[in-house]
């Protein structure tokens, strides 16, 4: 598997959470787990290498952006103000290695400092939901999205707020590495393995796991294990002994999504781990991830993740 070198852009007064998050995903040796070892290079553009975080304590950051040159990846954690232009030595560097072809990632504000080098413009993005008010009067040529989780426009990516910035670097990594080895790092992190980038930022009510006289969560566990059949809104509301119009209000109160919504990416989801980790034929995962016909999986590949099936798989393989 190819390991980027990803370069991680601090910042005095920076989030230590939002600075983690990259380095958690990236940084550490995994190697025992068959985790390849990502070179993670943090650096900055401030004259002095001991950085101020938010929480009290310093960070020492041993590189200038000079790093940003040598990565595939280079990552804006966060940024400081909103309202605060960045260096005009870091927009630069973003452009610069924008177009030789690496990978930018905006997390949190970091969508803002993307903004700002003028990379977003006229692609779709999304960023905190607090400041997505600010953001579209700011970048009113930036197709914001604000309801989202992440967005991912290929070389660029741009993600919510705090923990959705996790989301996206598995994202990332799940793209670099497959499913296999981002579900092994979630496990070392307890978290989700995967969440769909258009997943809601904000759910007002989670699913509840615990008690087996729940019928919604028993409902929502067998529509998860046997995804690949044809589930129907009247099937699901059935089982949660629901009608349709209170199962469809809980399930977008539990999930952020409309049950057609959910389900798709849950095939998607589905049909790309097999993708990955099989020589299975498309037409074959198309019928067991429930899309029916290898038409209609290329037709959602498209649409959501702008490949095919087949450039999915050799994609992966030549990682």
């Amino acid at each position: 598997m190819r390991a980027d070198t990803i370069a991680v852009l601090a910042f005095d007064g920076i989030s230590p959470f939002h600075l983690s998050v990259p380095c958690l995903v990236f940084g550490e040796d995994r190697r025992d787990s068959g985790v390849p070892r990502f070179k993670l290079l943090v650096c900055s553009a401030e004259q002095k290498r001991t950085l101020r975080t938010t929480a009290g304590f310093t960070v020492e950051v041993g590189h200038d952006l000079r790093a940003i040159h040598r990565a595939r990846t280079v990552i804006v954690p966060s940024w400081r103000n909103p309202q605060e232009v960045p260096p005009a030595a870091v927009l630069d560097a973003l452009r610069q290695a924008h177009q030789r072809g690496a990978r930018i990632v905006g997390l949190c504000l970091g969508a803002f400092v993307l903004a700002e080098a003028g990379l977003l413009d006229g692609r779709p993005a999304t960023t905190h939901w607090m400041w997505a008010d600010e953001f579209a009067r700011r970048f009113p040529a930036v197709r914001l999205d604000r309801d989202v989780l992440y967005v991912d426009d290929g070389d660029l990516l741009t993600s919510a707020g705090t923990a959705a910035g996790m989301d996206c670097c598995l994202h990332l990594l799940r793209q670099q590495c497959g499913a296999d080895v981002a579900n092994r790092v979630a496990r070392r992190l307890v978290v989700p393995p995967h969440r769909q980038g258009g997943q809601a930022q904000y759910i007002e009510q989670p699913v509840r796991k615990t008690a087996h006289t729940d019928h919604f969560s028993k409902a929502m566990d067998w529509a998860a294990r046997n995804i690949g059949q044809s589930l129907s809104l009247d099937q699901l509301a059935g089982r949660a002994l629901m009608s349709r119009r209170t199962f469809t209000r809980r399930f977008r109160q539990a999930t952020g999504m409309t049950v057609g919504q959910w389900l798709q990416a849950q095939r998607l989801a589905l049909a790309q781990g097999m993708l990955e980790t099989t020589d299975k034929s498309v037409d074959a995962i198309a019928q067991e991830a429930g899309f029916g016909t290898a038409a209609s999986l290329r037709q959602h590949f498209a649409a959501k993740l702008n490949t095919s099936p087949s450039h999915y798989r050799n994609e992966f393989r030549r990682a």
